[in-house]
């Protein structure tokens, strides 16, 4: 078996000392020298180590000031269920609802955008195809929970009352829904979640740490017909929220 990281080992002491309550939320650690001479490492393994806690919302470093102990946080409960499609509006609402919080969004809408790439390649388009663009940012309680930006072929909703997502009178009504009321049923969808760390913007937007562990799903939409309607990238950070799946079992 393959030797552990030097910055492991020394994350998992300053997970020991913090659980065995030697520093305490809003506690200040020691410098990195010290902790370095003390665990016999150096200056660099232990910002890894710190750098990891950070990520994973153990530790919150203060710009001028080091690194402390994170105020534990209650994360919001977050179900990928299709039980979580409401016939009357969005799922995020639904969610939080369950979760006794005020929930609220906002959102920029770009019309006629060429897709790029990857997106055109989820979508089933050529690359450049238009493609409308909406970015979100979620809130419950009123703090930024979730960040989501969606895309939808330009030419399966242009001239029609759905065109703008969040305009017009299904505005916030979700894919589903919106799709439905232009006669286009939804018979599934398909989520690829991969953990990695945060964009600077990400960071910025969710009040996290840059580089902090965020889960990034990757979310299409499927007509019965079996053409992709929309494709999301759905950005969720661990230290605020968690993910559970529900999956239906047909007997």
């Amino acid at each position: 078996m393959p030797e552990q990281p030097p910055y492991l080992r020394i994350a998992d002491e300053l997970r020991r000392r913090i659980a065995e309550r030697e520093w305490t939320p809003g506690d200040r650690l020691p410098s990195r020298a010290q902790i370095g001479q003390e665990c016999g490492v150096g200056e660099n393994v232990v910002r890894r180590a710190q750098e990891l806690l950070i990520s994973q919302g153990v530790l919150e470093g203060r710009a001028g000031s080091g690194t402390y102990v994170a105020e534990p946080r209650q994360r919001v409960r977050m179900v990928r269920s299709a039980a979580r499609e409401q016939p009357d509006g969005s799922p995020f609402r639904a969610d939080m609802k369950a979760l006794g919080k005020r929930s609220g969004w906002e959102s920029r809408t770009d019309a006629k955008v060429p897709a790029p790439a990857e997106i055109a390649a989820r979508l089933g388009i050529a690359e450049g195809d238009l493609c409308v663009r909406t970015a979100y940012e979620f809130l419950a309680d009123g703090r930024p929970v979730q960040l989501s930006t969606s895309w939808e072929p330009y030419d399966l909703t242009a001239g029609t009352l759905i065109v703008l997502p969040e305009g017009g009178p299904h505005a916030g009504a979700g894919v589903v829904n919106r799709m439905a009321a232009i006669g286009v049923t939804i018979s599934h969808a398909v989520e690829q979640p991969e953990p990695r760390q945060a964009t600077g913007e990400e960071a910025s937007l969710l009040g996290i740490q840059k580089a902090a562990l965020v889960t990034h799903i990757r979310r299409t939409y499927y007509s019965d017909h079996g053409r992709p309607v929309e494709t999301a990238d759905i950005i969720v950070p661990a230290a605020l929220c968690e993910i559970v799946y529900e999956v239906p079992i047909n007997r």
